[in-house]
């Protein structure tokens, strides 16, 4: 993996760091998964309403595979930000995630196809959604979060951000084939490094 050395141009870090304090602080006042849910998508639309605090090479395509690039994760493992970056034609298997989570779009924008558990267990396709720029996504095993997500653009990179209340590279999930057999798996992360959000001295 290549390590990272420099920023490809100007950006806004404290806008994240702002985002990972506000988000800590939701967290410390309320267990309440529908709270952290409405509140956390309010927090996720106001960061992702400006693309300029992202470091370029955590929103890097590459040509084999989506990427995952861990961007924080709490100390408590309370929760962890990610950025999902998405090649022309690159798409997830189906998946579930076994904690709350959100999804903001922050360029171009992903085909997200959900389902739900037919008779025997087999996976029904229930719908298919677009989600452009600005858009905030709640997910909850509650309600059901099996789903494949592919790039919605055919000729450019999508970039997301997702929020899940736990450190989601080390949870153990599964994916799934259509007649709803589970394999399961431990996503990890793309990256070896993080941004340095806590260097104030600039």
């Amino acid at each position: 993996m290549n390590a990272i050395t420099a920023i490809d141009r100007p950006v806004d870090t404290s806008r994240l760091r702002g985002f990972i304090t506000a988000f800590a602080d939701l967290l410390s006042g309320t267990r309440d998964e529908r709270s952290i849910l409405e509140s956390g998508s309010a927090l996720l639309a106001r960061l992702i309403a400006k693309d300029d605090w992202l470091p370029e090479a955590f929103a890097r395509p590459n040509p084999e595979r989506y990427q995952q690039y861990l961007l924080h994760c709490d100390s408590r493992e309370r929760f962890s930000i990610v950025s999902f970056v998405w090649a022309p034609g690159q798409s997830t298997p189906i998946h579930d995630h076994r904690v709350w989570g959100l999804v903001g779009i922050l360029r171009g924008k992903e085909k997200v196809e959900r389902f739900t558990r037919g008779a025997g267990g087999a996976l029904v396709a229930a719908e298919t959604d677009y989600l452009h720029e600005g858009a905030v996504e709640a997910l909850s095993p509650r309600t059901g979060d099996i789903h494949r997500v592919s790039n919605g653009r055919a000729d450019a990179p999508s970039v997301s951000i997702h929020v899940y209340g736990a450190n989601i590279g080390a949870v153990e999930r599964a994916t799934f084939a259509e007649d709803g057999t589970p394999k399961p798996f431990i996503s990890g992360y793309a990256n070896s490094v993080i941004p340095n959000l806590w260097d104030r001295s600039k």
